[in-house]
C-alpha cells in the first residue's frame, strides 16, 4: 500500500483536504495510508522544543537537526525522504508519477527559517518546491504533493485516460475543454468538437495544446522541442 508519513508541528491539520474528494474516498477504501506525526513528540525537553536561534545570528528560528532526525528515523521504511522547501527542485508531473509508483514517501514540513543543513545532508533529504514563492510552512505544500501522487494510484481515478490526457502528461498543457450548452452568451463550442470526426478532434486538441504551451509555458515548449526536435 502507498503510504505517506508527514512530519509536522501541526498534525491536527491532517488529513484536511486529503480526507475529501478523490483522495478521501481512496483513503477510506484503503488504497493508500496517511500518518501525521507530531515532531514535538521527538523533543527531549519539557517544553518540547523543536527550534533554536540561527548559528551566526540573524532573524527567525531554525528547526533542530537532532529532533528532526529522531522523527525521521522513527518513521522508518525504505521510502523517499522529502523536505518541502522553496529552494528545492520544482515538483514536476514526472517526479509525481515516480513517487506514486513507489511505496510512498516521508514528507518533512519545514517551518520558521528552515531546517539545520546537517539534517538535510545526514538523512539524504530531497528538497522539493511547488514554485518560486514562500508559504508560512510546508503543510500546504505537502498536501498538494500527496494529492498529486494519490490521484495517480490504481483505482483512484475513474478512468485511466483521465491521467493520460491532462496537463504535463506529454510535456504539454491540456487543450481547452467544453460541454453543453452548445451556445453560451454568444460563444459556441468549436464545430470540430461536434463533428463526430475523431481524427480531426484529436488533431485539433493536439494543436491547441501545443499553442497553449508555446504561449503560456515557453520553458516547457523549449524543453519538449529539445527532446523531440522533429516534433
Amino acid at each position: 500500500m502507498w503510504r505517506a508519513t508527514v512530519l509536522t508541528i501541526f498534525p491536527e491539520m491532517f488529513p484536511g483536504p486529503l480526507g475529501a474528494s478523490l483522495a478521501g474516498k481512496a483513503l477510506e477504501k484503503g488504497l493508500w495510508a496517511l500518518d501525521a506525526i507530531d515532531i514535538r513528540d521527538h523533543a527531549t525537553d519539557r517544553h518540547r522544543t523543536v527550534d533554536d536561534t540561527p548559528a551566526g545570528g540573524g532573524p527567525g528560528m531554525v528547526m533542530k537537526a537532532d529532533v528532526l532526525a529522531r522523527a525521521i528515523d522513527a518513521a522508518g521504511g525504505e521510502r523517499p525522504r522529502l523536505l518541502m522547501s522553496p529552494r528545492g527542485a520544482p515538483l514536476t508531473q514526472t517526479r509525481v508519477a515516480e513517487l506514486s509508483g513507489g511505496p510512498g514517501a516521508i514528507v518533512l514540513c519545514g517551518r520558521f527559517e528552515g531546517v539545520d543543513e546537517r539534517l538535510i545532508e545526514g538523512r539524504a533529504l530531497e528538497e522539493v518546491s511547488l514554485g518560486d514563492f514562500v508559504l508560512s510552512g510546508g503543510v500546504i505544500a505537502a498536501m498538494a504533493l500527496i494529492d498529486a501522487c494519490v490521484r495517480l494510484l490504481p483505482g483512484v481515478m475513474g478512468r485511466l485516460a483521465s491521467g493520460a490526457e491532462e496537463s504535463f502528461a506529454d510535456g504539454l498543457l491540456e487543450y481547452p475543454q467544453y460541454t453543453r450548452p452548445q451556445l453560451w452568451e454568444g460563444r459556441a463550442i468549436p464545430e470540430v468538437l461536434t463533428s463526430g470526426d475523431h481524427g480531426k478532434i484529436a488533431a485539433w486538441r493536439r494543436g491547441e495544446a501545443e499553442k497553449l504551451t508555446r504561449e503560456r509555458r515557453p520553458d516547457l515548449w523549449a524543453a519538449r522541442k529539445s527532446v523531440k526536435p522533429d516534433g
